[in-house]
């Protein structure tokens, strides 16, 4: 009787081994000892997992609980299909080093070199903007962000740990997201219920043809999508809004309610500063505990003009409702 192989994370046990035991392990149970024949390591996931355990300094074993978990199937190409055969990284160099395998992904990996070894499988997905994109053009390689061997899963498919990767190199959009009025991307929410947005909600990672790369064509289609009822046509519009919402408005966070770049009435007098009232510049002055001035407390200007971003009455000229 044959005694059954096992499987990729039976291995996992085996860590712990020197790697010249792993190969000697290896040597002996494919019968390849005193031979001069050379296995075919990365073509088959319990090679690898021997000496590349969840345990062992470099560990990969989590790579088969990923999207990728299909290349370890019956005959599949395992992580030959992206590390290539590698067949001299199973024995020693003359030297007494391991040589790498055939296509590595460290920091020392050629940016163009390790991202055209995803593009085999993934050029359809990443689309064609790649070329020319912010993050192509700062030389990042697909692996920067991605970690497909993270045996919690690719961080970056993760609505919880996502913005996390995007803050490495992002501060000041990280800075942003702790003022008190934000999105709610990372932080679980305004509220215990309140839906979980991602970086990749609005922009997107592998280039696009808007600015910011912005998953929409412009800012006001990126900020329709959550808040539609802003949209329109209105009867009465509001021409800043329609031109673009961060007129008024910063995307990631303010110190300002409605994440409004200043409070009014010192946003809207920007524009609004001789029309229809009194063309008197207000101030911090008339704010408690030193007086308290109506044009200033509450909403201010909203106080009254409920329907800033446009209105469909027809006796509302001033989005008063």
């Amino acid at each position: 009787m044959t005694e059954s192989r096992p499987g990729p994370l039976d291995h996992v046990s085996l860590a712990g081994l020197s790697a010249a035991a792993c190969v000697g392990l290896l040597l002996a149970g494919s019968g390849l000892a005193g031979s001069n024949e050379s296995p075919d390591a990365a073509s088959d996931a319990d090679t690898c997992l021997m000496c590349h355990g969840e345990n062992a300094p470099l560990p990969a074993a989590g790579v088969v609980h990923s999207s990728h978990a299909g290349l370890f199937g019956e005959g599949g190409p395992a992580c030959a299909a992206c590390h290539g055969p590698s067949r001299a990284h199973l024995g020693m160099a003359e030297d007494g080093t391991r040589p790498p395998p055939d296509r590595t992904f460290g920091p020392q990996a050629a940016e163009v070199e390790a991202s055209a070894t995803c593009m085999n499988c993934h050029a359809g997905q990443v689309g064609p903007h790649w070329a020319g994109s912010a993050h192509e053009f700062e030389e990042l390689a697909c692996t920067d962000c991605h970690q497909i061997h993270d045996a919690q899963g690719d961080a970056v498919l993760d609505s919880e740990r996502q913005a996390g990767v995007c803050f490495d190199c992002h501060q000041r959009e990280r800075a942003e997201f702790m003022r008190p009025h934000r999105h709610p991307v990372g932080t679980g929410g305004f509220s215990s219920d309140a839906a979980l947005l991602t970086c990749s909600d609005c922009h997107d990672a592998h280039g696009s043809p808007s600015v910011a790369e912005l998953r929409r064509t412009t800012l006001n289609e990126t900020c329709y999508d959550c808040h539609a009822e802003l949209r329109g046509p209105f009867l009465w519009e509001h021409a800043p809004v329609r031109e673009d919402c961060s007129t008024c408005h910063l995307p990631h966070g303010a110190v300002h309610d409605g994440m409004l770049r200043q409070r009014p009435p010192q946003l809207c007098q920007q524009c609004h500063l001789a029309q229809f009232h009194p063309s008197t510049v207000r101030s911090g002055t008339g704010l408690p505990p030193r007086g308290a001035d109506p044009n200033l407390l509450g909403q201010s200007c909203m106080n009254c003009h409920t329907a800033v971003h446009g209105s469909n009455h027809p006796s509302s000229p001033g989005f008063t409702r």
